[in-house]
């Protein structure tokens, strides 16, 4: 059983698909993450439920859909969750619905959704893909997903430490924090990037 850490929906726990499917980010990680984010946004100052505010997220390969509820009680808005898996999928509304948090569920893939045509920009995209695959599966992936980015946007891809580094698009800054077992991968376009 995963929760919401912190914000409007703080302590509120949330299903999560059964087996070994999903990977939910532990409560440790996503503190790390959501703390970096407020001071990325300049705003670790605000009340939890407003560090993200105004802020387009999106959560790919969302599982439990725990990471893009917490930015949505984080005061994030538009949320995009995007879950191939149509049972998980179910699971991520149910969980919506329970928290009362307002997010968009997409069932899709996530190649798919990030090259449907005049698709949402977003500030942050947050990756959490299986384990399993490649750096070059991944590396894939975050080219499809920087021109999604608004300008100085963030992508934000959570890896086993034992993964090594994938390739980062061109015209973008990068930066990793370890947290254990878990590596937190850090990608925004530079200021000069027209992409």
């Amino acid at each position: 059983m995963s929760r919401i850490i912190a914000g409007s929906a703080g302590g509120m726990r949330l299903a999560t698909p059964p087996g070994e499917k999903t990977r939910p980010t532990t409560d440790r990680v996503r503190e790390a993450l959501f703390s970096t984010l407020a001071t990325w946004n300049g705003s670790s100052d605000a009340g939890a439920d407003a560090q993200l505010a105004d802020i387009a997220f999106c959560d790919l390969y969302a599982g439990s859909g725990g990471v893009g509820l917490e930015a949505a009680s984080r005061g994030a808005a538009p949320v995009v969750l995007v879950e191939q898996d149509q049972p998980t999928a179910r699971i991520i509304k149910a969980n919506a619905g329970k928290t009362k948090l307002t997010a968009e569920v997409v069932s899709a893939g996530v190649d798919a959704f990030l090259s449907r045509e005049g698709g949402q920009l977003f500030d942050v995209i947050w990756l959490d893909p299986p384990y399993p695959f490649t750096n070059e599966q991944i590396s894939h992936t975050l080219a499809l997903a920087l021109p999604r980015l608004v300008h100085n946007g963030l992508i934000v891809l959570e890896r086993s430490a034992r993964s090594g580094e994938p390739a980062f698009p061109g015209g973008t800054e990068h930066w990793s924090r370890g947290y254990g077992e878990t590596t937190l991968h850090f990608c925004q376009r530079e200021a000069n990037d027209d992409q």
